[in-house]
């Protein structure tokens, strides 16, 4: 049985994704797999954050005799062991991490500027006017009652 380490492809419609696996050479492309090596995601707008593969067993399986196709062969060359691209690599998957990160949720109010001339008890009714929407004194009375039963 002859063993080649090449891409599984997965994924929808305009939305490409794929496994790298070592399988038999004359199984299909989405067929068996004995082992999945790594993945990689065109997709990703890093291009060297868009390969991962598990090297270790990248080597294990060329040296036991295991051919990969020449895309693969060229991302192992570039990500593999001795890889050409590793120190780019890590460097894409920080700022894509960096960027997945989630952000806080920011409440802003807006509370209208008080005017010069007015009093200080005319500014605080319009100010309550604005962020409540009505004066404290109606508010209270359209509030509707909720009943326990």
């Amino acid at each position: 049985m002859a063993v080649r380490i090449r891409m599984k492809k997965l994924g929808r419609l305009h939305r490409p994704f794929y496994r790298i696996c070592a399988m038999d050479s004359k199984a299909p492309r989405g067929g068996r797999v004995l082992q999945e090596l790594g993945t990689y995601d065109p997709m990703i707008p890093y291009t060297d954050a868009r390969v991962t593969l598990n090297v270790v067993d990248v080597e294990e399986w060329i040296k036991k005799g295991a051919l990969p196709t020449p895309k693969v062969a060229v991302l192992i060359k570039k990500y593999g062991l001795n890889g050409t691209h590793l120190a780019q690599q890590q460097a894409a998957q920080a700022k894509l991490a960096e960027e997945r990160k989630p952000r806080p949720n920011i409440c802003r109010v807006y509370v209208a500027p008080t005017p010069v001339e007015e009093s200080v008890t005319e500014t605080a009714e319009v100010t309550e006017t604005v962020i409540t929407g009505a004066p404290v004194e109606t508010a209270a009375a359209e509030t509707p009652s909720v009943d326990s039963e």
